[in-house]
């Protein structure tokens, strides 16, 4: 099956890419493995975008400056209205968009469901004064509207005249009065009740508490989800099969003057119980200097029965923490400057547990008005074995620690280290095909090898892993990416990358790798990998799916069975329309895959080649956006 898949997919996809067509794309030089978004594409080829305006006023039609309005949808945008109550939301990507706006003083309305189709509609969102005549006041303790009864008008309140109806509506009033404008409403009451001070506290602190919440701006997203592992099909019906585990995400973003704060937190609850948490600021796209800062921390904890788990985990618990800041200078039109670096600290390291990577780039356009663009990147990366498990990805979807890890023989977990150099070209040629070039070089120490189920030689499950280390290796190559939209709903792209490499220093392990995995232990070889990216949206269902397909003749798994082997991401996200209520969009999300690492282009060649075995995972359940 897997031969015939690589037979007839690529040259598939190498054709819907390269064939002429009106439609194109105008598309990063990599191919864009978001897998939580995407976006249509309009009939010129260019990703699909309009523009969202409208206007801020309030119950009376007097226009409000200095409102804050959030648009969420495929991606999430937020605006100021001016002193003419007018906003405007620039680049969105067509599709639905929960609308909302905020302003201190005022009740904020409900958020309502707009299109963003390339109509010129205008949209108004009205406000009402939080003290408006008319408006609920905020109670002390829940009972009652006013400090006095109102008297009824006989001609338009009509109740009940039974005996309990009449005693209901002259019951005694609750010794918490209602907390009008910070005053309690009777001073006798005060005096003879202890509990009077307590009353008012709980009132003003109600009424502040409402407010506050009422005009922050928030956005956010939930999952719920649950996943397991299987290596074969039929083992999702056996007894064996792993026990899914829950997983439970949160996003909040709220949004500043210039920027985004963001939190987001996840966590698992099974044999490995465990969670992340995380938080960061960024400075909105379209500023010359544009900046995000951000950390996380991590914990996992072993609660089953394995004895090689239990046995690695010694401690009962890992926790690892990473902080990052990141920098992007744009110097006039045509120069662009980014630097930064990333530093996590391993408390299961038994040596250097902290670990830096900085990392600079230079992108130049050397001709006005013309596409081309040069770019060249120095990075220097450290990660632990195991960091897949704790660090959150940049690209893909949040999930907690998931599954386990030993070294191999126990013996110490070694760090890999990177060092890459890299230079390419891009440009946008006829028909608005972006293809781009570049060339690189790759010095890595300790290059990080993952053994799945039988390979390790040890007994384990699919929710746990042996790592090591392969020794020292220096790679040089080259790549080629060429991308494109194809027709209104699809976007696809293919990335081809050669490297040579050389080992130049044997494995710390050499004698265990070569027992258990010798497929391990590469010499001097020449690696050739196509990755296929293949994103769709069918707009009558609201359907998006996502496909990652790669194929190499360098996966470990290939030189040990002598075959073909393969790696996959398949996602599809279904929305539920009919459960948009309460302010939220709704969608249903399904996805297998069996890759490993979760970016497949900025680390090391062998990365995700000297992964041996691994499992394929389940993802299912539904995302609420809010």
């Amino acid at each position: 099956m897997i031969r015939i898949v690589t037979r007839w997919w690529l040259p598939l996809v190498m054709v819907c890419v390269l064939l002429p067509s009106p439609a194109a794309a105008q598309l990063a030089l990599r191919p864009s493995l978001q897998t939580t978004s995407l976006q249509a594409t309009s009939q010129t080829g260019v990703i699909a975008q309009g523009e969202l305006h409208g206007v801020v006023q309030d119950d009376r039609g007097i226009a409000l400056a200095g409102a804050v309005v959030s648009a969420l949808g495929s991606t999430t945008a937020f605006a100021v209205s001016d002193r003419d109550g007018q906003f405007l939301f620039r680049s969105l990507p067509y599709g639905p968009y929960l609308l909302r706006a905020h302003l201190q003083g005022y009740v904020p309305a409900r958020a309502r469901v707009v299109q963003v189709n390339g109509n010129k509609n205008t949209w108004t969102l009205a406000l009402s004064r939080a003290d408006a005549e008319g408006a609920p006041s905020v109670l002390a303790a829940g009972v009652g509207g006013s400090s006095e009864s109102t008297p009824p008008d006989s001609a338009t309140d009509v109740h009940d005249h039974d005996e309990v109806a009449w005693r209901l509506r002259h019951l005694k009033r609750s010794v918490l009065k209602d907390e009008i404008d910070g005053v309690v409403a009777s001073d006798e009451w005060a005096r003879e009740n202890p509990l009077a001070g307590v009353a008012r506290s709980i009132g003003v602190a109600a009424r502040g508490g409402a407010g506050l919440f009422s005009d922050l701006p928030f956005s956010g997203q939930i999952n719920l989800l649950t996943t397991t592992s299987f290596d074969r099909p039929q083992e999702l019906f056996s007894i064996n099969a792993g026990v899914p585990q829950g997983v439970a995400y949160v996003s909040l973003v709220a949004p500043m003057s210039d920027g985004d704060w963001t939190v987001r937190g996840t966590l698992t609850e099974g044999d490995v119980s465990s969670w992340i948490v995380a938080g960061s600021y960024a400075r909105r796209a379209g500023a010359t200097h544009r900046y995000e800062a951000g950390l996380s921390y991590s914990m996992q904890r072993y609660l089953g029965g394995n004895s090689e788990a239990l046995t690695a985990v010694r401690d009962g618990g890992r926790n690892v923490g990473s902080l990052y800041a990141y920098d992007d200078w744009s110097l006039g039109r045509r120069v662009h400057v980014g630097y930064g670096g990333k530093y996590a600290s391993y408390d299961y390291l038994t040596t250097n547990r902290g670990l830096f990577s900085p990392r600079v780039s230079v992108s130049v356009q050397p001709i006005a008005g013309d596409s081309l663009r040069v770019r060249t990147a120095v990075s220097h990366r450290e990660i632990a074995p195991g960091a897949e498990e704790f660090i959150p990805p940049t690209v893909g979807l949040w999930l907690p620690p998931e599954r386990t890890f030993s070294a191999v023989g126990h013996s110490a977990f070694l760090p890999e280290r990177l060092d890459h150099y890299e230079v390419g070209v891009d440009r946008e040629w006829a028909r608005q095909v972006i293809i781009g070039v570049r060339a690189f070089r790759q010095d890595i120490s300790d290059q990080i090898v993952t053994l799945f189920g039988r390979a390790t030689g040890v007994a384990t499950d699919m929710g746990h892993y042996v790592v090591g280390s392969a020794g020292d290796v220096q790679a040089f190559g080259w790549g080629a990416t060429a991308s494109r939209d194809v027709g209104d709903r699809l976007r696809a792209s293919v990335d081809y990358m050669e490297s040579n490499t050389q080992r130049t220093s044997l494995s710390p392990s050499e004698r265990r790798l070569g027992r258990i995995a010798p497929a391990v232990l590469r010499g001097d070889e020449t690696i050739r990998s196509v990755t296929a990216s293949v994103q769709s949206i069918i707009p009558v269902t609201s359907t998006r799916l996502l496909v990652v397909y790669r194929v190499s003749n360098a996966f470990a798994d290939a030189i040990t069975t002598r075959g073909t082997a393969s790696r996959f991401d398949v996602q599809m996200n279904q929305s539920l329309p009919f459960l948009n209520f309460t302010n939220s969009q709704w969608e249903l999300l399904v996805a297998v895959r069996n890759m490993f690492r979760e970016d497949l282009f900025d680390g090391s060649v062998y990365d995700e080649l000297l992964v041996v075995r691994p499992p394929k995972r389940v993802l299912g359940g539904v995302t609420v956006r809010f």
